[in-house]
């Protein structure tokens, strides 16, 4: 034992003896700031490799080009500047188109004569009847047909507030039964479904995701007590969940899309933690018109006992006459295990007024942590279902106008019609393609 003690020590001597002349070479400074110097790098090379483990290699090297690009000098000024462009758009326009807008009251008001002005103002607009994909989903005139009905229905009840209740029975009446209609549609009479599915009306596809987001969010929150919650999205999601992560702090995880622009689930699946609130599907998505695999996401969602979002906004009013008229239509609604909030907008293909859509849950022990309730406000109660508490009933009421009106025999033709002509563009599509000199075209653009 004190032969080895003694080795121990002298070791220890020899070691410190050549660690010292070795380290004599370098200035005191440098032996000073090595660790430093090695802990930062050491730090920054953690931070990049977890980077890459939650956005993928690709969109981090992506990342990093942009953020090489903008230290050129002039770029970071440029982008800077097409932003403004922007604002000023959002804004409603440059200045020079603004010098005659108004910026006070008039002293004299103009009475029945400011519709004339309206009308005068309007004349500006772009032409957009029947031509603005995306933008105005009902054909025809404002004067006449659907448009017309639904506009003297949102008219009638312009007045009406569905958050008070007592008084604008006939709108609180109006909600449920939109709501309980579009919940029929995307299978809540069906055993699969539980039959608890419940909801209520939003102002767009946005407050929708928004809600089933803020939902999940403190769903889960109950159920695992998740305190850093996190949600995952495909990259074909809708920017709404980008901004949901802002409102409620969510860390957002987005996974690329596979080879057919569906979400990856095996990306997905990797991406799954025990913070985990939250995955998300959608039907179809909006960049590339695609079904995600709901059936194959309902599942992933299940096994580990998180919330499953299916974004049917645009889907909504399409694919449940789709799959009645004979399409292939893979499984999206809530007769799917493990999907507990649907949102889908009646303003689409609902054929109803702007600023409509509904958000649903499974059952009402999700959809309860939607509502906000206070009950320390000195003016009494106060609870509220959505993110606005004062909301137009007018809307409502044209929106459950446009489902009455049309009925199921209504929309199966107008989904007849969208289908038959995607077929024709897809059609057109592969002639284009086979033709010679346009193949050779798009050849060059790929």
């Amino acid at each position: 034992m004190d032969s080895y003690s003694s080795w121990l020590n002298s070791f220890l001597v020899r070691f410190r003896l050549s660690a010292n002349l070795f380290l004599s070479q370098f200035e005191p400074l440098a032996l000073l700031l090595a660790p430093l110097l090695t802990l930062f790098i050491a730090r920054l090379l953690h931070s990049l490799l977890s980077v890459i483990h939650e956005k993928g290699l690709k969109a981090t090297v992506l990342v990093l080009f942009m953020s090489s690009i903008k230290l050129v000098p002039g770029v970071q000024s440029y982008i800077d500047a097409e932003k403004q462009k922007v604002v000023d758009k959002l804004q409603s326009g440059s200045k020079s188109k603004r010098e005659h807008w108004r910026t006070e009251l008039p002293t004299t008001g103009l009475g029945v004569g400011v519709i004339e002005e309206m009308k005068d103002v309007k004349s500006n607009d772009a032409d957009w009847k029947g031509k603005c994909s995306g933008t105005v989903y009902i054909g025809g005139s404002e004067s006449e047909g659907h448009f017309s009905l639904i506009n003297e229905a949102s008219s009638m009840f312009a007045h009406t507030n569905p958050l008070h209740l007592d008084v604008f029975q006939s709108v609180a009446r109006f909600e449920a039964e939109v709501v309980a209609m579009t919940a029929d549609l995307l299978g809540s009479k069906e055993k699969a479904s539980g039959g608890q599915v419940c909801g209520n009306m939003t102002s767009g596809g946005t407050e929708s995701i928004l809600l089933a987001v803020k939902t999940s969010r403190d769903y889960m929150k109950a159920k695992k007590g998740i305190t850093r919650p996190e949600m995952i999205i495909a990259e074909s999601a809708h920017s709404a969940y980008d901004k949901a992560a802002q409102y409620f702090n969510i860390k957002l995880r987005r996974v690329p899309v596979n080879k057919e622009f569906k979400a990856d689930v095996k990306a997905i699946r990797k991406q799954i933690n025990r913070k985990t609130i939250l995955i998300v599907g959608s039907a179809p998505g909006y960049p590339h018109g695609i079904i995600d695999p709901i059936e194959e996401l309902g599942k992933l969602a299940d096994s580990y006992g998180i919330c499953l979002h299916v974004d049917l906004c645009l889907g909504g009013f399409v694919l449940p006459f789709a799959r009645k008229l004979g399409y292939p239509i893979p499984p999206f609604d809530f007769t799917v295990r493990g999907v507990t909030s649907i949102s889908a907008d009646v303003h689409k293909y609902g054929l109803a007024p702007k600023g409509t859509s509904v958000v649903l849950y499974r059952n009402h022990d999700i959809r309860k942590h939607q509502f906000v309730a206070v009950t320390e406000w000195s003016g009494g109660l106060y609870v509220s279902p959505t993110i606005a508490g004062s909301r137009p009933g007018g809307v409502i009421a044209g929106a459950w106008a446009a489902m009455m009106s049309l009925g199921q025999q209504g929309y199966l033709e107008n989904t007849r019609k969208i289908m038959e002509v995607s077929k024709m563009i897809q059609k057109g599509f592969e002639f284009i393609s086979h033709f010679p000199l346009n193949s050779l075209i798009l050849r060059y653009i790929e």
